[in-house]
This record gives structure tokens, sequence and C-alpha cells, in this order.
């Protein structure tokens, strides 16, 4: 199980990753988000920023369809994201190797080629 604690620990480990102010968490590389909090919106209801719930960035439709489809007990999908490279991870469900394994991911894919060659493995 893992916290907002291990996502914030995690990302900014990683090279250029800058945190973006907000009532959760939200990184960025290169200008380029690749994980944040789960902005939760329910009918009738104002928006809630999920901490015990975080948005990653897959690469693409296949990726996507693999974890929702092979892992539902992690992940899910919520209407608005339908169409984008980007799942919903559910934090008290995952260890924190397979979150490392995640976040690293989708910074590689999100960051920029001069900045991702500053990247090198623990």
């Amino acid at each position: 199980m893992v916290d907002a604690d291990d996502v914030r620990r995690l990302a900014l480990g990683l090279p250029h990753v800058e945190e973006i102010a907000s009532k959760g968490f939200d990184f960025r590389v290169g200008g380029h988000g690749f994980i944040w909090s789960y902005p939760e919106r329910e009918p009738g209801r104002p928006r809630r920023i999920r901490t015990d719930v975080a948005v990653l960035y897959v690469g693409d439709e296949d990726e996507k369809q693999a974890l929702l489809l092979g892992e539902p007990d992690l992940f899910f999908t919520a209407p608005g994201y339908g169409d984008q490279p980007l799942v919903m991870v559910r934090l008290a469900e995952i260890d924190l190797p397979r979150l490392h394994e995640l976040v690293t991911d989708a910074w590689r894919m999100r960051a920029p080629e001069d900045l991702a060659a500053d990247y090198r493995e623990p």
C-alpha cells in the first residue's frame, strides 16, 4: 500500500520534475504532466481532489486497455478520460515497486528527449 507521500518521493526522484501547486499532487517534466491527483467529479457535487487515487499517463490505448482489463482492482477510468492515454490508480491497492515502475515509465514517455537522457536507472 502506498500514499501521496510515496508518489511525491518517486516523482521528485526523477530528473527535471516539477511539482505544480495544487490541492493534491501534480507532477510534470518538460511541461508535460505524467502523474497527478484524481479530480473526482460527481454529478451535482463540486469537484473533489482525491490524493488516494492518482491519474497516470500510460502512453497509448493498448496499454490503457491492458491495465484496465487485466487489473481492475488497481486501475479504472472515468467519464472525460475515455479517449486519453490515462488511467486512475488506487494507491491503497498497489505496492511501491509497481508504482515506481509505472511512475518511471510515465516520466519516460512524457519527458522531452533531451531531458530523458539524464535518467539513470538506480
